[in-house]
């Protein structure tokens, strides 16, 4: 069981952790709305080191008593902040990704902060609607994880 939950910013050293986080099959499928290929390494890590080199984005790995748990992150599309996280599927239920997001939203003073789930992604959703978030809607997107279009709930906070 996870007692301490910090984050800090991404380094070089991190990203094999975060690389084998996010091809974890049942954590892709859950998440819905990933990379096309998971297993492409280097289309991750040029994803990942566009997004460091974008001053517009708050970019974490979540530490969990010491050790590399996931990652969480906030972006700007559209002139609205976003934020979304990814932990290690072996921690889910352990409260990790609703303290990261706890953690996140202290330095991420920007409201209205907005965030998507994949809308049968109940436990994601229920870690946002307890850090103060509310659904304000849906939106059918393309899944690539699921190869179809499937809902997704639309929440905000402030």
């Amino acid at each position: 069981m996870i007692r301490e939950v910090t984050l800090r910013p991404v380094e070089d050293a991190d990203f094999d952790a975060l690389f084998e986080f996010m091809r974890d099959p049942e954590s892709v499928a859950m998440a819905a709305f990933t990379a096309q290929d998971p297993d492409d390494r280097e289309a991750f890590e040029a994803h990942l080191r566009r997004n460091l080199a974008n001053p517009e984005t708050t970019n974490r790995v979540i530490v969990g008593d010491g050790r590399v748990v996931g990652s969480i992150a906030s972006f700007v599309v559209e002139g609205d902040t976003e934020i979304t996280y990814w932990v290690d599927r072996a921690v889910w239920g352990q409260g990790v990704a609703g303290r990261a997001v706890e953690l996140l939203l202290r330095e991420v003073t920007t409201r209205p902060v907005h965030a998507r789930v994949a809308s049968d992604n109940a436990g994601s959703r229920r870690v946002l609607v307890r850090a103060g978030f509310e659904v304000v809607g849906t939106d059918v997107g393309y899944a690539n994880a699921r190869k179809a279009e499937i809902e997704e709930t639309i929440l905000k906070l402030g």
